[in-house]
C-alpha cells in the first residue's frame, strides 16, 4: 500500500489552512524552485497530516518533499508558459475555504479570535496560495489530459496488488442536493449592458477592441489575448453566444448578449464555414451582493413537498435544481473522476458537506443551507442523505470505479514524473536544508542539485 500511496501523493491538494498557534513558530526555507520557496512548515504540515490520518503506510518526509518540489516546478512552468486561472475561480475557492473554516470553528467570530485576524485579512493572505494551487491543478490537467485507462489495465492493476495490501475503503455515502441560485436583478443586468454599450461605442470610434478586452473583460483566460477565441468550431460555445456570432459579419459588433456566464460584447473577426474567430468582453454581476431571500423561500417550499412525500427527490432535483451538473442525474453528487454516486465519507469530502452529514440521519433532508458554486455564484441548497455503506477491503465487483481511479492516478503520476524529468532542467531547483540533503539524498540527486 505504501507504493500506491506514493503514486497518489502528487495529485493531492498541497494547500491547507494552518492551525492557529500561540507564540512564534520556528520556520525556514528548505528548498527553492525558481522564485518559489518551500518552508519547513510546508513539509511538516504535509507529513504530519498524513501521519494523523492513520494511513497503513503513510509517506516518508522524502516523498512529501518530492511531491512539494514537483508541485513548485509545475507552478514555475505555469508561469513560464503563461498559464492563467480566472479571478472568479480564485474567489470561488477562497469562499469555499472560508465556508470550511466556519464549519470547523463554528462562526466567523471564532475564526477571528483564533487567528487574531479579520476575515478579509485571512483571505488576502491566502489569495496568492489559492491562485498558485489552482495553477498547479491546471498544469496537472494539461500534462495528463491525454492519459486514459482501459478495463484490462484496471484488472491487471488490481491483480498486481498483494492480498495483504489491498486498499481499505472507508464508509461511503450517497448524497444529493437541490440548488437554487440568487437571481441577478434587471437593474444589475442593465448596468452591465450599459457598460458594454459604452465599450462598443469606444470601439466604433476607433479604440482597439482587443485592448478594451484586455483591460475590462472578466474572462481572464481570453482577456490576456485581447478577448480572443481562435478557430472555434460551431457547437463549442453556449447557444446564446453562438447565436449572436452567426448573426454578425466579420468586423461587426454584437449588442450585449446574456449567457449563464454573464453578459458579453462580441466582435466577429473571421468566419469560415463551421469555424469562426471572435473576440469578446465579459462582465459579471457582483455575486457577493446578491440577495438569496427569494431562492430560500422557493427552496423551502420544495423541501416541504419532499418531507411530506409529495414528490420524489430525483424528480424534484430534475424539475427545480439550478445545478445542471447534478439535476440531470437526479440531484446525486458524483465523484468528478469516476462519476460514481458513492462518495468516501472522509477528509477528501468537501468539508461543508462532511460536517453537514455528520449532524444528519440517513434518509433525511437538511435545512436550507448557503451554497457557493465553483465559479463564485451564490445560492442555497437542500441536501438529501440517502444511504451509507460500511467500510471494506477492495474488490473488483464493488469497487471497479475506485480502482479505475487509482490505476488512472498511477498512470497520470507516471506521466507527471516523465514530464518532470524532461522539464526540471528548465527551472532552478535547490534543497537548502543540509539534514534533508542527507536524509533524502536519492531524491535530491534526481534534481541535479545546483
Amino acid at each position: 500500500m505504501k507504493k500506491l500511496f506514493g503514486l497518489l501523493l502528487l495529485f493531492l491538494p498541497v494547500l491547507g489552512f494552518a492551525q492557529a498557534t500561540k507564540g512564534k513558530v520556528i520556520d525556514g526555507v528548505i528548498s527553492k524552485v525558481d522564485n518559489h520557496y518551500i518552508l519547513r512548515s510546508d513539509l511538516d504540515q504535509m507529513y504530519y497530516q498524513y501521519q494523523n490520518e492513520n494511513q497503513k503506510n503513510p509517506p516518508s518526509k522524502c516523498q512529501c518533499l518530492n511531491s512539494l518540489i514537483i508541485n513548485k516546478v509545475m507552478l514555475a512552468k505555469a508561469e513560464i508558459d503563461s498559464v492563467t486561472v480566472e479571478d472568479r475561480q480564485v474567489d470561488g475557492e477562497l469562499e469555499g475555504r472560508m465556508d470550511q473554516m466556519i464549519q470547523m470553528y463554528g462562526s466567523q467570530k471564532n475564526i477571528v479570535e483564533q487567528f487574531g485576524k479579520s476575515i478579509e485579512q485571512l483571505k488576502a493572505e491566502l489569495r496568492s496560495d489559492v491562485r498558485n494551487n489552482l495553477l498547479v491543478q491546471e498544469m496537472q490537467r494539461k500534462i495528463t489530459s491525454d492519459v486514459k485507462i482501459t478495463p484490462n489495465e484496471v484488472r491487471k492493476f488490481f491483480n498486481s496488488i498483494p492480498k495483504d495490501s489491498l486498499p481499505y475503503f472507508p464508509s461511503e455515502v450517497q448524497v444529493g442536493h437541490i440548488i437554487r441560485l440568487a437571481e441577478v436583478t434587471k437593474q444589475e443586468t442593465d448596468a452591465l449592458k450599459q457598460r458594454l454599450l459604452d465599450y462598443k461605442k469606444r470601439a466604433l470610434a476607433g479604440e482597439d477592441f482587443a485592448q478594451l478586452a484586455t483591460t475590462y473583460s472578466e474572462d481572464l483566460g481570453s482577456a490576456q489575448n485581447g478577448g480572443l477565441y481562435l478557430n472555434v468550431k460551431r457547437g463549442t460555445m453556449v447557444s446564446e453566444f453562438e447565436g449572436a456570432v452567426y448573426r454578425l459579419k466579420p468586423g461587426e459588433y454584437s449588442d450585449p448578449v446574456e449567457t449563464e456566464y454573464g453578459v458579453h460584447l462580441i466582435k466577429l473577426e473571421d468566419m469560415k464555414g463551421e469555424v469562426y474567430t471572435a473576440r469578446h468582453i465579459l462582465l459579471r454581476p457582483d455575486y457577493n451582493r446578491l440577495d438569496v431571500t427569494k431562492a430560500t423561500k422557493y427552496l423551502d417550499s420544495v423541501r416541504t413537498l419532499l418531507v411530506d412525500n409529495k414528490i420524489t427527490f430525483e424528480k424534484a432535483a430534475k424539475e427545480f435544481s439550478e445545478d445542471k451538473a447534478t439535476a440531470d442525474v437526479g440531484g446525486w453528487i458524483q465523484d468528478p473522476e469516476t462519476r460514481s454516486t458513492r462518495l468516501a465519507l472522509d477528509e477528501t469530502m468537501d468539508h461543508s458537506l462532511y460536517f453537514t452529514l455528520d449532524s444528519m440521519q440517513v434518509g433525511t433532508y437538511s435545512t436550507i443551507l448557503p451554497y457557493r458554486s465553483g465559479d463564485g455564484k451564490v445560492g442555497v441548497r437542500i441536501i438529501y442523505y440517502k444511504a451509507k455503506y460500511p467500510p471494506h477491503y477492495a474488490n473488483l465487483e464493488e469497487d471497479y470505479q475506485k480502482l479505475q481511479k487509482i490505476a488512472l492516478s498511477r498512470k497520470r503520476n507516471n506521466a507527471v514524473e516523465k514530464w518532470f524529468k524532461k522539464t526540471k532542467a528548465e527551472v532552478f531547483i535547490q534543497v537548502r536544508d543540509e539534514e534533508l540533503k542527507t536524509e533524502c539524498s536519492d531524491v535530491v540527486a534526481a534534481y541535479g542539485q545546483q
